[in-house]
């Protein structure tokens, strides 16, 4: 909503100014000038970019226009899983997790976190590594240097839609000034044309580079900050779960391996000790 908002404002502050300034909207309603600038950034979008990115990036736009999932009660339930996984490791033998963690849609645990479990991404990677943990073959500082590789190839390819964004944005400008060029070469053709045919040619040209500048700078580029701010939310998140993993191999008990996670989380977001501890006592 924060995105619809912004894209409001942004709109409605420029629009505003320029029907107060005597302006007309209608003056820079030109469909063929955004023909050339959304068809030329869309089809060089497309080039520089797999299909695969492309479409997540689509994808991301019907995001932005929700709320983000991460907050103090996603961590929350992270947090609350990880410690009755432990927990149940700890008391019953590290295999007792096993059925948990190879049909997570049928485990009770789970169960009880509808949250995570909605988000395949997340609960795969929770589900990889308590397999690589019981299994007993990899040391704590072995796991910690594999869940980093992950998580790298997982922030490179969350990162892909909002860094080819960006670059339509920085070229968009670009498109602005092909149209308002191609906008002059139509008007110098009418150059025999009265005055205010010629006036209203020049106009439409010169809203090309308006529109071009506009989309760069008040539609995409922000929205590509946006999807990038999202992906480091969602990041930490990954970041979180592995403290606590690599926490719980290195002997850590329970509460102790869920803290190392805790301490990891953005301030805004983080739970109290007490909070946490009163939240994993009551399950």
């Amino acid at each position: 909503m924060l995105v619809l908002l912004g894209w409001l404002v942004v709109i409605c502050s420029i629009g505003g100014g320029f029907i107060l300034a005597g302006g007309e909207l209608y003056a820079l309603w030109h469909p063929h000038e955004l023909l050339i600038i959304g068809g030329g950034a869309a089809g060089a979008f497309v080039v520089a970019n797999t299909g695969h990115t492309a479409r997540t990036a689509l994808m991301w736009f019907g995001r932005l226009m929700m709320p983000s999932k991460v907050n103090k009660k996603y961590y929350m339930d992270i947090l609350s899983l990880l410690f009755d996984l432990f927990a149940k490791s700890r008391r019953e033998g590290m295999m007792s997790i096993e059925a948990d963690y190879e049909e997570p849609t049928k485990s009770a645990i789970f169960s009880k976190y509808p949250s995570v479990l909605v988000n395949p991404q997340m609960t795969t990677f929770i589900c990889d590594y308590l397999r690589l943990v019981t299994s007993g073959n990899m040391a704590s500082h072995e796991l910690d240097n594999l869940m980093d590789l992950e998580m790298d190839t997982l922030r490179h390819e969350q990162e892909a839609p909002a860094i080819g964004l960006a670059r339509v944005a920085d070229a968009l400008p670009g498109f602005g000034i092909v149209a308002a060029v191609m906008g002059i070469v139509l008007s110098m053709a009418a150059i025999a044309e009265p005055p205010e045919v010629l006036g209203g040619k020049v106009a439409a040209a010169l809203v090309g580079t308006f529109t071009g500048i506009l989309l760069a700078y008040g539609i995409i580029g922000p929205a590509s900050n946006a999807i990038e701010n999202r992906v480091h939310q969602e990041m930490d998140v990954f970041q979180c779960i592995k403290a606590c993993i690599v926490a719980s191999q290195n002997g850590m008990p329970p509460q102790l391996a869920v803290e190392f996670g805790r301490k990891t989380i953005p301030t805004y977001y983080r739970p109290t000790f007490a909070e946490l501890d009163k939240r994993v006592r009551n399950r």
